[in-house]
C-alpha cells in the first residue's frame, strides 16, 4: 500500500495549527462530498482521503506519532519497545493484510468498521452529512418581534423560531438540518445568515435606534410638547425652550430589542433639526427685525 502524506492531502505543511488542520478539513470535505459529486469515484476517494488525514492529525497524540514515525506511526508504542532493546533502524517488517492499492491504511478501516468480502476485511465508512447554508432576507420590522416561519431547504420544509434582534449578516445554526448522513453517519447542520434590509427612517446600530426629527423654529424658542415617532409607535416628547440644532436627546427603552434577552431593549436617540419659516410676510419680517434690534 502507498504511503499516503496526510499534509499534503489537506495541502497544508508540519508547521500547521490545529485551526490551519481544522480550516482546510471543512474546505475540503464540503468540496469532495459525495453530495455534490454523485457517481463520482475520484472525488469519493478523496474526500475518504481528506477524512483519513483529519482523524489523525486532529488528534494531537496520532499528530505527534504520525510526525516522529510517518506511515509506522500505528506502531510506534512497538518502536519505543523496541528501542530498549536496540537502535530504531527505520524499518519494520509488518505482515501483508491483503489489501489493493485502491484501499486505504489500516487505521481508517479499523476506525469506521467494514463490509465483509473474501479476502479483504471490508468497511462501511459513516460519514456526516454535509453542512447547507442558506441566507434569509428580512425586513427590519420582521426582525423587531420573535416569530416562527417556514423555509424550504434541499425540498424539505423546517419550521424555525427567529429570534427579535437578530442583526443583519448574523448566522444561526440549526442542528441536523443539514445534509443526511451517509452509512448511518450525523447529519449535517443548516446554517442560515440573515439579511437584514431596512425600509424605516431609523438607523439602527445593534440594540440602538437613531433618527432626525425636524423642528419648527418658534418651539425650538419656546419650548412645548412633540409628537415623534418610534419603532413602537407615536409617543410625546417635551422640548426645551431655546433648544439649539442639532440637540441629541435619549428615549431610554425606545430602541430595537436586545437578541435572546426577552424584554430588554436599547435606546432611541433624536436629534433635532431645526427648520427655519420660508415666505415671511412683512409683517413677520418686520417683528424679526424688531427682535434683532431687542437683542442687539
Amino acid at each position: 500500500m502507498p504511503f499516503i502524506d496526510y499534509y499534503k492531502i489537506l495541502g497544508l505543511t508540519k508547521t500547521a495549527s490545529e485551526s490551519d488542520i481544522k480550516k482546510a478539513y471543512r474546505k475540503l470535505a464540503r468540496k469532495y462530498h459525495p453530495d455534490l459529486n454523485p457517481n463520482d469515484p475520484a472525488a469519493e476517494k478523496k474526500f475518504k482521503e481528506i477524512n483519513e488525514a483529519n482523524e489523525v492529525l486532529s488528534n494531537p497524540e496520532n499528530r505527534k506519532k504520525y510526525d516522529k514515525y510517518g506511515e509506522h506511526w500505528q506502531h510506534a508504542e512497538a518502536y519505543e519497545k523496541a528501542k530498549q532493546h536496540g537502535p530504531y533502524d527505520g524499518s519494520y517488517q509488518g505482515s501483508d493484510d491483503g489489501y489493493s492499492e485502491e484501499d486505504f491504511s489500516d487505521f481508517f478501516e479499523s476506525m469506521f468498521g467494514g463490509r465483509t468480502s473474501s479476502g479483504n476485511r471490508g468497511r462501511q465508512v459513516k460519514f456526516r452529512g454535509q453542512d447547507f447554508n442558506a441566507e434569509l432576507q428580512l425586513d427590519l420590522k420582521d426582525v423587531y418581534t420573535s416569530h416562527k416561519r417556514t423555509l424550504t431547504v434541499n425540498k424539505k420544509n423546517i419550521r424555525i423560531t427567529i429570534p427579535a434582534g437578530v442583526e443583519n449578516g448574523q448566522i444561526i445554526k440549526i442542528k441536523g438540518h443539514g445534509g443526511k448522513g451517509i452509512n448511518g453517519g450525523p447529519n449535517g447542520d443548516l446554517y442560515i445568515q440573515f439579511s437584514i434590509v431596512n425600509h424605516s427612517k431609523f438607523k439602527r446600530d445593534k440594540d440602538n435606534l437613531y433618527t432626525t426629527v425636524d423642528l419648527d423654529l418658534y418651539k425650538a424658542l419656546l419650548g412645548g410638547d412633540l409628537m415623534v415617532d418610534t419603532f413602537k409607535g407615536k409617543v410625546k416628547l417635551t422640548v426645551k425652550p431655546e433648544t439649539q440644532n442639532g440637540t441629541k436627546v435619549k428615549l431610554r427603552g425606545q430602541g430595537f430589542p436586545k437578541y435572546k434577552k426577552e424584554g430588554q431593549f436599547g435606546d432611541l436617540y433624536i436629534t433635532y433639526n431645526i427648520k427655519l419659516p420660508a415666505y415671511l410676510s412683512d409683517k413677520e419680517k418686520e417683528l424679526i427685525k424688531q427682535l434683532q434690534t431687542l437683542r442687539s
